[in-house]
């Protein structure tokens, strides 16, 4: 089993795509520290009866939803570039175990997606709160680092969330195309079209999609359909969903 985390490790560090990906979500960083710097800056010279409008300077606001995407093209790219090369008939000569196989690509990309997930939620709040001082709320989005902290460890979880989502969509659909377009619905799509559900099936349906768990599982916001618990037990059948629908596709159907 070592050998094949070893093979699926260096499989993931040495294509192109994950540099991509890893250089977007750099980006990203940077473009919500901008942000974050530009809104501060915005609200220095402001009136204080207008400075009581403004809304947290977070570049976190911007940085997480398109690492959530990131990390799901990730996770979904470690697979269906294989399908797309032909590569996986090797693979599976190499692994003739498909569950073995199944295994180290979820452990491999779930450590990444942790890893990159850690690194991107606590550089977003630490430039925050480089750019944002000693500043009051609400331009300053937390008071503390233990303040912040529920809400950083439930957008970490829910970026590995997404990496093993992708993952189990590419099983599932064995095309990047396929795979991308349903992470653009579940992350994008179908949490605006319950703004249409009458109430109160709006703000339910609604607390059961992606973007939404992370707020619920932290606790950050008070009065949420879903608990804490609930919104991590939601979290989990997404995962046990898309990978269990990837490893029967992925048993039951030739390479």
């Amino acid at each position: 089993m070592t050998d094949v985390l070893n093979s699926e490790w260096l499989k993931l560090r040495s294509v192109r795509s994950t540099t991509y990906i890893l250089v977007a979500i750099a980006v990203s960083l940077l473009g919500g520290a901008l942000v974050s710097y530009l809104m501060t800056a915005d609200w220095d010279t402001s009136p204080p009866d207008l400075q009581q409008k403004f809304g947290a300077a977070d570049p976190g606001v911007m940085v997480i939803p398109f690492t959530q995407f990131c990390l799901g093209v990730l996770g979904a790219l470690a697979i269906t570039s294989e399908y797309g090369s032909g590569m996986i008939r090797t693979a599976l000569v190499s692994v003739p175990q498909r569950r073995a196989y199944l295994l180290a690509k979820t452990v491999v990309v779930a450590s990444a997606s942790l890893v990159v997930g850690l690194a991107a939620t606590f550089l977003a709040y630490q430039s925050g709160e480089l750019i944002t001082g000693d500043r009051p709320a609400p331009i300053s989005a937390y008071t503390s680092f233990t303040e912040a902290l529920p809400i950083l460890l439930a957008n970490t979880a829910s970026l590995v969330l997404l990496g093993l989502l992708g993952l189990g969509l590419g099983f599932l659909l064995r095309s990047t195309a396929g795979a991308l377009v349903s992470l653009c619905a579940l992350l994008f799509v179908l949490p605006s079209l319950t703004l249409i559900l009458p109430d109160p099936w709006n703000e339910r349906v609604y607390s059961v999609m992606v973007p939404s768990l992370a707020p619920q599982l932290s606790g950050e916001v008070s009065g949420t359909p879903l608990s804490p618990v609930q919104a991590g037990l939601v979290m989990v059948a997404y995962v046990v969903l898309a990978l269990g629908a990837g490893a029967v596709a992925l048993l039951r159907r030739d390479a």
